[in-house]
Formats: structure tokens, sequence, C-alpha cells
């Protein structure tokens, strides 16, 4: 073989293009993102995914919020149960 000739050189510049054509098609394959000619990363987009995370936010945040109103009372009924029995009478009248 000449290794000086254009034969060669193509042969390099296949050799390279085949081997990211694999390494991408593997990558694809097992859902890593995939480079674009522009040395940045394109990954498969799916849509049911981001609506369940979506969701799944939402929910987080009320159940934050559930859980805070809970503390708050779980808190009154704490310094119900640890005062003396004169200022709890006026506290629960007060509430009512």
């Amino acid at each position: 073989m000449d290794w000086g000739g254009p034969a060669f050189v193509i042969a390099i510049i296949a050799i390279s293009t085949a081997g990211w054509v694999i390494n991408n098609w593997i990558r694809a394959k097992h859902g890593y993102p995939v480079e674009n000619e522009w040395s940045g990363l394109s990954s498969k987009g799916d849509g049911d995914a981001d609506r369940k995370i979506a969701l799944l936010a939402a929910d987080n945040d009320r159940l934050s919020g559930q859980i805070a109103r809970l503390e708050e009372r779980i808190a009154v009924l704490e310094r119900i149960a640890t005062d003396p029995a004169e200022r709890t009478a006026r506290a629960i009248d007060a509430l009512r």
C-alpha cells in the first residue's frame, strides 16, 4: 500500500466517519445525548416524561403547603396541651 497516496487519506477519512456514525448510533440506541455537527448535544425529547415531571412538581408544591399548615396546627395543639388550664380555656374560647 502506498502510504503517501490519496487512497490512504480517503481510508482514514472513511474510518473516522464510520467510527463517528457507529458511536452516535450506539449512544442513540441506549438513550444518551447525540453529538450534532456543531459539537453540541442533541437529546431525544420525551413529552410524557416532561409532563410527568411537571405534574410531580405541582403535586410536591401542594403537599409541601399542606405539611406547613399541619405543622402550624400541631404547634397550636402542643401549646394548648402544655399551657396552664386557665390560659388554655381562654385560648380555646378565643378560637371559637
